[in-house]
């Protein structure tokens, strides 16, 4: 729930303190757990007993012959062009944008274990986002607050809304239960949560462009505004309100949709706080874990500090208009895509990608490229630091790539003293810093990232390095901006690896300062924030997988 703000110089200096404490060393990890029972891990679908529920039509129930059909076929390198019809918002474009965003894709099981995998990923796979969506002239669908249960596809009606005859309207505000992640990763939970934040939202703009929809983040609407809009502030119906730590949930982003390709109309704060007061609500929390081993009170502490008051954030960027895909790239359908999207577990140690794969997943991740960067407001802020170890014609070794000609300019003082910085010809911006022998760099790759083969074994991984400090002087929120933008750029090389035919798995745990070293970066400048990995998966085949919802005759690819 929400609390007041520190004032700004006590709330960046608790953001500064939290970042030090939580960082992976190589003498140490961050604070965490002792031991996890597994048996006994937070509950991981929240719902709210008493709430009326309406089921959501699912895919595997959409008419062949149908628009809906038709925009789930397109091929995903087409998504960026505007579609002639968009969907009408109904409740099956509803449920087509919730399937492929946020339910749930299969349920794998090894042994006597089973566990569900979503469209959306999460660290862990333990998925602390909620979402709630603001609906108002939809019909079937009375105008109020509904919360979205991914594991039987349904909106159940948590505040009705007095109906005032408005236009079609939706908006999705998104909710971290950050006991979810603290449960295993402890202290660091933070981070991951504003991770899945981004990713979240990632998986939401690609939905809704299948239909024809905009998606964009109202980041001038505060913390205390969204968490009375989503209710999480009454504590009264969170049965177990008493630990708080474990049971509430934080409030993060509001996106405003447009049922067309055009941007949204901003949202006004004063408005939803006037639905919030007249509402009728409905339903009492499910527990989401009733007997916690650990307290992690350095998380509460940094939530505080960045939580964001209304009218506080910037101007939304202006983004280049995207530019277009290669022909012929990207063909799969996608629904398949978007089905299909998996975080390897194991990699390929000999495959080697194609430079024109490498090059059409590098373009992607420009804010020109269009999709997925339109959805956030502020200015980008990542540069890429990749470990190439085996793409067709490049050299072994570390390279940068800019995302901005600001990135380039402000990166390149400070690393040319150690490195060379050439271009790399027919893969512009990209930099080469240093080639490495590749049983250095893979010896690097592995012990950088807490020692694991995924990285060493990828045909190439990547630190995403945030302008901490530059960032800052915007406010200490800017601190989940950049962990949720390090998840929009994850989202979207999940996607684009899918679509070369590879995969790729977000690394949260990476020696943070150590990463720096390597570069020759002192001070707060640049920090690492989340790292990636992309390759040829080696899938394992004692792992069973069973449909989405089972009473479904078809469903979504596995």
């Amino acid at each position: 729930m929400p609390t007041s703000t520190p004032p700004a110089p006590a709330a960046l200096a608790a953001v500064l303190d939290y970042h030090q404490r939580t960082k992976h060393r190589f003498e140490a990890y961050a604070s965490g757990p002792g031991t996890l029972d597994w048996d006994a891990q937070p509950a991981p679908f929240r719902h709210f007993q008493g709430a009326p529920q309406i089921a959501l039509p699912r895919l595997s129930a959409v008419p062949p012959d149908s628009a809906l059909h038709a925009a789930l076929q397109r091929p995903f390198a087409r998504l960026d062009e505007p579609q002639q019809a968009p969907l009408p918002p109904d409740l099956a474009s509803l449920g087509a944008l919730l399937q492929l965003s946020l339910g749930l894709t299969a349920w794998k099981s090894y042994g006597p274990d089973r566990w569900a995998v979503r469209a959306n990923p999460s660290s862990g796979n333990l998925h602390p986002t909620e979402a709630y969506l603001l609906i108002a002239g939809i019909d079937a669908l009375q105008d109020g607050l509904y919360h979205y249960r991914p594991e039987n596809h349904a909106l159940e009606l948590r505040a009705a809304h007095p109906t005032a005859g408005r236009e079609p309207s939706l908006a999705i505000l998104l909710t971290s239960v950050m006991w979810r992640e603290a449960w295993k990763y402890g202290e660091r939970a933070f981070r991951y949560c504003q991770l899945d934040t981004g990713h979240a939202a990632g998986a939401l703009r690609y939905a809704a462009a299948v239909l024809g929809w905009r998606l964009a983040e109202q980041a001038h609407v505060g913390s205390d505004t969204l968490a009375r809009l989503a209710g999480i502030d009454r504590l009264a119906e969170f049965p177990a309100r008493k630990r708080a730590e474990t049971e509430l949930e934080e409030a993060e982003i509001l996106l405003a949709a447009s049922f067309c390709a055009a941007p949204p109309k901003p949202l006004a704060s004063t408005e939803l706080q006037t639905l919030a007061e007249h509402a009728t609500w409905h339903g009492v929390a499910s527990t989401i874990d009733r007997y916690p081993m650990y307290s992690w009170p350095a998380i509460a502490q940094v939530a505080a500090a960045t939580r964001r008051a209304d009218g506080e954030a910037q101007p939304a960027a202006t983004l280049p208009a995207p530019a277009p895909r290669a022909p012929g790239e990207a063909a799969k359908p996608v629904q398949a895509l978007l089905g299909e999207r998996r975080s390897a577990q194991r990699f390929d140690r000999h495959h080697v990608m194609g430079q024109a794969q490498f090059a059409a997943v590098l373009a992607r991740l420009q804010p020109a490229a269009g999709l997925p960067w339109d959805v956030f407001a502020e200015t980008p802020r990542s540069a890429l630091v990749l470990f190439v170890a085996r793409v067709e014609g490049l050299a072994p070794g570390l390279y940068l790539l800019p995302r901005s000609a600001a990135q380039r300019d402000a990166l390149r003082p400070l690393l040319a003293g150690r490195f060379a910085l050439a271009p790399v010809p027919g893969l512009e911006p990209l930099l080469q810093l240093a080639g490495l022998e590749p049983l250095e760099l893979q010896r690097s790759t592995r012990s950088l990232h807490c020692h694991q083969d995924i990285a060493a074994n990828a045909c190439f991984a990547l630190g995403m390095l945030a302008a901490f400090d530059a960032a800052l002087e915007s406010g200490p929120a800017a601190y989940r901006s950049l962990y949720r933008e390090a998840g929009l750029i994850g989202q979207a090389l999940y996607l684009e690896a899918e679509a070369q035919g590879l995969r790729g798995t977000g690394i949260g745990c990476f020696f943070d300062d150590p990463v720096r070293a390597l570069l020759g970066l002192e001070g707060h400048a640049w920090q690492t924030l989340y790292h990636f990995t992309v390759g040829l998966p080696v899938e394992d085949p004692r792992i069973e997988s069973a449909p989405a919802y089972a009473d479904d005759a078809d469903t979504l690819p596995h």
